[in-house]
């Protein structure tokens, strides 16, 4: 039997051609291009404002890898706009629910590529992020380093047949919060309040404190997830099966009503949202990496130089400050939803605490990275929290928006 394989990316950076190229070379190098059983289709929904990209820095692709895949496809907005429109002729969506779907935003790109992989009848789809790279990197007493290639897609094929949604790990610069040392200006019990007032299902405190501090920003592989490939099903905490947005597989031969991506205007937390609507899914967690190049630092890797030393983040550079409050700004306006849909009986009380935490620790983070950027985070808090509703209703209005498109599916793809 012949599996048909998305392959989707969501990007807005330059350097896609190359993240590409190393995947096709990976493909080559775990057989998946010579087998006769699998077909890969790659499903590109890309963004030019997000970086100031133009339309050939994703589509010229080197036509000797583009006929290495089975078929590519391409998602800018005239694409998506086109598809809207026959949409909205056909009488099946309306001009508003069109926008709650496919729209401007990170989610609605991702429901695009989740949309054309349903239509064009794929039996997987799997997404990968511009900024990971299909390599795991593990401490060695031996030697500085140790990498090693990853099989992402060929793991996910393996183990999506026997679940619904698949998810592998992620190692390298995880987090966007930089490694710096601790003063009186800024205890390491004032920085503990700050990340729990912002904490969400992927960043605690706990972590933060082990891989940035520790480990110098830095997450490695677990040995035992390399060596003895321990795969599992993932299980709901607190109406949550946690999944991220790339390493990521939906078996769409078994899974017939799919929930979509959302996030609040402005907002991150697609994979969030989507993570409290899959408790009657099975989720797997499945042994593969993929290195997240999280301060694009390393992007050297693609022309294959690894590094011997994983070096902590420049917390003086002050487009790594820019980046670590873009990061927390784009948490604290999804948690208020989160919070909402996840623990709605303690939500009032939660949002509370983390206000106090916020008004005692921003002033010290702003008197330490020398810089007034941080006091937009209180003010985000504020409005998200008092938006709440309004977000929580249009995510009910996407997903019902959503599922009267999988029920369509079949008169869609006449």
């Amino acid at each position: 039997m012949i599996l048909d394989i998305g392959i989707g990316f969501v990007t807005g950076r330059r350097h896609f051609q190359k993240v590409l190229t190393t995947y096709i070379n990976n493909w080559v190098e775990y057989g998946l291009l010579h087998n006769k059983n699998i077909r890969l289709h790659l499903l590109v929904a890309y963004d030019l404002k997000y970086a100031k990209t133009q339309i050939g820095d994703y589509r010229n692709i080197d036509p000797e890898l583009a006929k290495m895949v089975h078929s590519i496809h391409f998602y800018g907005r005239k694409a998506i706009e086109t598809e809207c429109a026959k949409l909205i002729s056909s009488g099946l969506l309306n001009e508003a629910e069109a926008e709650l779907i496919f729209g401007e935003g990170y989610a609605k790109k991702r429901n695009a590529v989740l949309y054309f992989a349903k239509k064009n009848n794929l039996d997987r789809l799997i997404f990968l992020d511009d900024d990971e790279y299909p390599l795991s990197v593990l401490q060695n007493k031996e030697q500085p380093l140790l990498w090693m290639g990853q099989s992402v897609v060929g793991t996910h094929i393996k183990f999506s047949e026997a679940a619904d949604i698949t998810h592998g790990h992620h190692c390298g610069y995880i987090s966007p919060i930089p490694c710096f040392e601790f003063n009186k200006t800024l205890t390491e019990y004032d920085f503990k309040n700050f990340i729990e007032a912002i904490s969400n299902e992927i960043i605690s405190w706990s972590e933060v404190k082990k891989n940035i501090f520790e480990n110098k920003g830095v997450t490695y592989a677990d040995p035992e997830k390399i060596y003895n490939q321990p795969f599992f099903e993932v299980k709901e905490m607190q109406g949550m099966k946690f999944i991220s947005g790339a390493n990521l597989c939906f078996n769409l031969r078994s899974i017939h009503s799919l929930p979509p991506f959302y996030n609040p205007p402005g907002a991150r937390g697609e994979d969030t949202f989507m993570s409290t609507e899959l408790s009657d899914f099975k989720v797997m967690k499945v042994p593969c990496y993929t290195f997240h190049d999280g301060f694009l630092q390393y992007k050297n890797i693609l022309n294959g130089v690894l590094p011997i030393e994983l070096q902590a983040v420049d917390s003086k550079s002050p487009a790594v400050v820019s980046r670590f409050v873009k990061a927390a700004i784009g948490w604290v306006r999804y948690k208020p939803l989160m919070l909402y849909i996840t623990q709605n009986a303690e939500y009032e009380k939660i949002i509370e605490v983390m206000s106090q935490k916020l008004a005692e620790t921003i002033p010290k983070l702003c008197a330490y990275f020398n810089t007034d950027l941080f006091s937009q985070i209180p003010d985000e808090l504020r409005h998200y929290h008092k938006n709440v509703k309004r977000h929580y209703q249009s995510f009910q209005n996407t997903k019902n928006v959503w599922a009267k498109l999988m029920v369509n599916f079949n008169g869609i793809n006449q």
